[in-house]
């Protein structure tokens, strides 16, 4: 087991996204998943019903215990609901800038609730952004922190450069929100490295979780060592194969397979 991974990020009472899918992911890659959750959610399938925040103060104290004792080869975050939680995990990962940091800039969850506040949008895109290895944003979400919409191909690859000057160091922008059965995500890098993924679409109702597992999966490759366009190779395949292999749970938008690949190892 290699690469230490601290998610700050919130829990889905409903395993399919959030910490609970983060901690699939980077388990059956390898990893050691450590946890800062910064919120809790009454969640299933057909959406999210109620939300209790956790303080700043504590997040941070998740953050400190971990980092002192364990130690982190990659950070990852998820929900992060409030300006004053993000300028919290700011101030501390801006002393450990060394150290890989993905950033899944969630803002809506798979069923429509808001999961981060529209006074926090600014914060995100001005205190995290700067400091991420790679953002990877869906199209709504690239929309928002760009505030303008984005149509076609094209317009993705000219997104991500401007998402790009915001500061990150690269962008993965996912484009499974745009219609059609190909899907394209394009990564782009500081330095003028540009690659578009293209794949196939899977009918399926039961994706619920799917941001979280990729950022999570890329997390884990680049605190494993790996180069960020294989750990993004490898995440996408690790999604798909999941998406594929879903159980089929609940009324709604169901999770995924995090153990697909596993079960014959094991049973």
């Amino acid at each position: 087991m290699r690469g230490r991974i601290l998610i700050m990020a919130g829990s889905d009472s409903g395993g399919g996204a959030g910490i609970q899918a983060d901690i699939k992911t980077v388990t059956v890659l390898g990893g050691f998943a450590m946890t800062a959750i910064t919120a809790l959610t009454a969640q299933d399938t057909l959406g999210v019903h109620d939300v209790m925040p956790v303080s700043p103060e504590f997040i941070v104290a998740q953050m400190r215990c971990v980092m002192d004792d364990l130690g982190v080869d990659a950070f990852k975050s998820g929900m992060l609901d409030r300006p004053e939680v993000i300028g919290a995990i700011a101030a501390v990962l801006v002393t450990s800038a060394d150290i890989p940091y993905v950033l899944d800039p969630v803002m809506v969850a798979k069923g429509g609730a808001p999961l981060l506040r529209d006074d926090a949008l600014a914060s995100l895109r001005e205190r995290l952004v700067p400091l991420a290895t790679v953002l990877t944003p869906n199209l709504p979400e690239a929309e928002a922190l760009l505030g303008r919409p984005i149509a076609g191909r094209g317009e993705m690859v000219d997104a991500a450069h401007d998402l790009l000057a915001l500061g990150p160091r690269a962008v993965l922008l996912k484009g499974g929100h745009m219609e059609g059965n190909e899907l394209v995500d394009v990564l782009v890098e500081q330095g003028g490295r540009m690659e578009a993924f293209t794949g196939s679409r899977i009918p399926t109702r039961h994706t619920h979780g799917t941001g979280c597992t990729l950022a999570s999966a890329i997390a884990t490759g680049l605190g494993q060592g790996m180069e960020l366009r294989d750990a993004v190779v490898r995440a996408r395949d690790y999604v798909r194969r999941a998406i594929a292999a879903a159980p089929g749970y609940g009324a709604g938008a169901g999770p995924l397979n995090h153990a697909a690949g596993c079960e014959k190892r094991y049973n």
